[in-house]
């Protein structure tokens, strides 16, 4: 080789020359300076500082901690940061902070352990970041670590710190610690209280909550929204409602969740015009492209038996999920458009979306209530067969409630008999419902054994099955259950129908005689009566099931909660405006047929949404068609 360089030098007139790219040397010190990866890679870029006289703050101090924070290097990047002017722990709280927020939050909590062995004064924001990684992790063993150092270092005026603590330990379900943090606290803020309160929800301790929101002195959005949502989860939409209109009143205003817990509480009571109300406030204030709320929305109207006014919601809606349009499919049925229900299934599969569990809980659901056995059957079938969705409890107590309602009584038994599952009280009760209709007292006495054993409290199913044997004359076996049902401390649920008049709600019991204006409900209702007895009507009152006279039964009949609601929407409502009732209990025969023949008398849509399905009364019809 030294012969080869030899005669290079003698045959050449001067040294080849390497083209020249100034711009080279700088790209690589920039890529090793800011793109190292390893202590190796590190170790470079620091001797490149050392070799060109570059200053060390060059470097990016947050990548030179995450690359040695948990290795043996952690040393050698504590001597880098300590050659620096601002303190060492601003930069290993930039580390604490990405190993908090990313995926793995355990590291922030293992860094944090090593700088307290090599004593590095943390400050409140090490913790907070700390406590974060401990929340991601519902870490409570370490959160009690921490919480003792922030009070050693006495940090317990930081309010910041103080309140991750506190909804740490609320989050991890150690509510004793959370409370006795919350009780010592020098200072407490809306924060504080909003955490102790939206775990005291979780918990379904909602009096505790409320007694908490109470004692607050300011309030904010969230600690309204809060106790709106708590309510109506624990089925307390009255309360919702109440504290609703009391937010507004104290000029808060609500946001999407506040709107959508609202409307939910609407739902539940049949109350349209706050209903309508806040839907006009939801698009006001630009949330209308919120499928959380437009899907609400079409609940809340076909709840409130508006289902002109959920199918609008449904039209305008840019983008629809499989909840939008089971929503729909269960409102049509449920309103006994049970064609539309079944077109509209037809659409959405036109349009690409494949249907889930509840949208076949609705297309059965509204097979059932229009008799149609055999689409039943297919779409039960269906669900496995083409879209692998394998059948749950509802849906086979929906092939029980088709057969039952359709008289299939032997049939519904033994699809109950083969069920893979262990039926329930909801499955035996719907085929006890069918057995009333069709006055199959055997099996209605069958289905009674098996729902004393699975929901031997509920007086509904008792009721019915002393309806079958009323209706057979069987009084004795009535006396009997009631005698049982006496023993057993169950009791009959009162029947009561309700109305919302400029936005109060009447409430009417049967037989109701405590009402203001009772005396004037009455008088209106001879009136009534007499109208509908010159169009035929002839009291039914084989579904008065007391063994008394006629004209006592008569008399049962003609108090009625929902004929008293109804007298009084005649009473208060501008002609020609619709009538909303809402009960309790199975709506009877004798006040359907009296309900469509005052629809025609006095040209009103009347809308009932009884204990099953909605009854939508219109021109001498009902949209049930006589089948419920």
């Amino acid at each position: 080789m030294i012969g080869e360089y030899k005669m290079l030098q003698v045959h050449s007139a001067s040294p080849p020359k390497v083209p020249s790219h100034p711009q080279i040397p700088e790209i690589l010190k920039t890529n090793l300076l800011k793109n190292f990866n390893s202590p190796f890679e590190l170790k470079q870029a620091h001797a490149l500082l050392i070799k060109t006289h570059t200053p060390l703050s060059s470097l990016p101090l947050t990548r030179v901690g995450l690359v040695c924070a948990l290795n043996p290097s952690f040393v050698y990047a504590q001597r880098i940061f300590q050659t620096l002017e601002k303190p060492e722990i601003v930069v290993w709280n930039s580390c604490l902070k990405i190993f908090a927020e990313g995926d793995s939050p355990q590291d922030a909590i293992f860094l944090f352990y090593r700088l307290r062995q090599v004593d590095v004064l943390p400050d409140d924001f090490t913790f907070s970041f700390v406590l974060k990684a401990c929340a991601n992790l519902l870490d409570v063993f370490n959160c009690r670590i921490v919480h003792g150092y922030v009070e050693k270092l006495g940090l317990q005026g930081n309010l910041i710190l103080q309140n991750m603590i506190v909804h740490l330990y609320a989050l991890c379900g150690a509510m004793s610690d959370a409370r006795l943090l919350f009780v010592k606290m020098p200072q407490r803020d809306v924060v504080t209280y909003n955490i102790m309160i939206s775990q005291r929800i979780k918990e379904g301790n909602l009096n505790m909550a409320y007694g908490l929101f109470s004692k607050m002195s300011e309030r904010n959005v969230r600690s309204w929204t809060s106790m709106i949502s708590g309510f109506v989860q624990c089925g307390r939409s009255k309360e919702a409602i109440r504290l609703f209109l009391e937010m507004e009143s104290e000029g808060q205003r609500p946001n999407e969740v506040t709107v959508v817990a609202v409307l939910s509480a609407c739902a539940d009571l049949g109350a349209l015009d706050l209903g309508k109300r806040v839907h006009e406030y939801s698009n006001q204030s630009g949330f209308h492209e919120n499928l959380h709320i437009s899907n609400t929305l079409i609940d809340m109207y076909v709840k409130c038996g508006c289902l002109e006014g959920s199918y609008r919601v449904f039209e305008a809606m840019r983008e629809r999920t499989i909840v939008s349009w089971s929503a729909m499919i269960a409102g049509f049925a449920m309103h006994g458009e049970g064609e539309k229900a079944l077109e509209l299934y037809d659409e959405m599969i036109r349009s690409g979306m494949k249907p889930n569990d509840v949208t076949f809980v609705a297309l059965l659901h509204a097979c059932s209530h229009m008799g149609l056995v055999d689409k039943g059957r297919e779409f039960f079938t269906m669900m496995t067969r083409d879209y692998g969705i394998e059948p749950k409890i509802e849906h086979f107590g929906c092939m029980v409630d088709l057969f039952s309602r359709a008289g299939l009584l032997k049939e519904a038994h033994e699809f109950i008999v083969n069920m893979p599952m262990a039926p329930n009280g909801v499955i035996w009760g719907a085929l006890l419902g069918g057995c009333r209709v069709h006055k199959n007292i055997e099996l209605a006495e069958e289905a009674i054994r098996h729902i004393s054993e699975l929901d031997p409290l509920n007086d509904g199913y008792h009721v019915v099955l002393s309806n079958v044997y009323a209706e057979a004359g069987h009084w004795e076996k009535v006396a009997r259950i009631r005698k049982l049902m006496k023993h057993q401390g169950v009791k009959k649920t009162p029947g009561w129908s309700s109305i919302t008049i400029n936005g109060a709600v009447h409430e009417f019991v049967a037989g109701d005689e405590s009402h203001p204006q009772a005396e004037e409900i009455f008088e209106m209702w001879e009136k009534l009566l007499v109208k509908v007895k010159l169009k035929g009507y002839v009291p039914n009152t084989s579904v008065v099931l007391l063994d008394v006279e006629d004209k006592e039964k008569e008399k049962f009949l003609f108090r009625h909660s929902e004929k008293l609601a109804l007298v009084f929407g005649l009473m208060k409502l501008p002609p020609g405006m619709s009538i909303r009732i809402m009960k309790n209990l199975r709506m009877c025969e004798d006040c359907h047929a009296f309900f469509k023949l005052i629809s025609a008398i006095e040209n009103r849509d009347i809308v009932v949404r009884d204990r099953n399905r909605f009854h939508c009364f219109k021109n001498g019809a009902c949209t049930c068609r006589d089948y419920w």
